[in-house]
């Protein structure tokens, strides 16, 4: 590669960092599952009004939307790693859905755990943490979409 003029260095660079995106993608993902995991333990250990307060409609709805959103984040973490290089956009996508759920996951965790869920005694914070320092290395899911949208051609842009 070095002192060779034929070298599509572009498109080396090009590919690092979409197996850089889907290697982030699955790190996003893991970790949200992460904090569902711990999330749904907290709630059906932690009692109010003598029941569990996973067993309320309204925090069984918010950790299935949830789970719904880390799992389609999964199911395109995994498309984006199966794709064949240069062949389209799944990387960013991925990238940005799992960042997304991340997140999301991160800012339940948070909220379900009450207020234990923001001191320094638990863990819950360090999900917040490392989901906006992941969105850090690529920035922000709205670019990886608007970049992705370009680049597919629904924007006007190059196809």
């Amino acid at each position: 590669m070095l002192g060779d003029e034929e070298a599509d260095v572009l498109g080396a660079l090009a590919a690092t960092g979409r197996a850089a995106a889907v290697a982030l993608a699955a790190e996003a993902v893991g970790a949200a599952r992460g904090a569902l995991d711990r999330t749904v333990e907290h709630a059906t250990t932690r009692e109010q009004f003598g029941r569990p307060i996973g067993s309320f409609q309204a925090v069984k709805h918010r950790l299935a939307d949830l789970l719904v959103e880390i799992e389609s984040a999964r199911s395109l973490t995994r498309y984006a790693a199966a794709e064949t290089p240069g062949e389209g956009v799944a990387a960013g996508l991925a990238l940005a859905q799992a960042l997304d759920a991340q997140r999301a996951a991160a800012a339940e965790t948070i909220q379900l755990h009450g207020g234990i869920g923001i001191t320094w005694e638990h863990d819950a914070h360090l999900y917040f943490k490392r989901a906006a320092a992941d969105e850090l290395l690529f920035g922000p899911a709205s670019r990886l979409r608007a970049r992705a949208a370009e680049r597919d051609g629904l924007l006007g842009g190059a196809r």
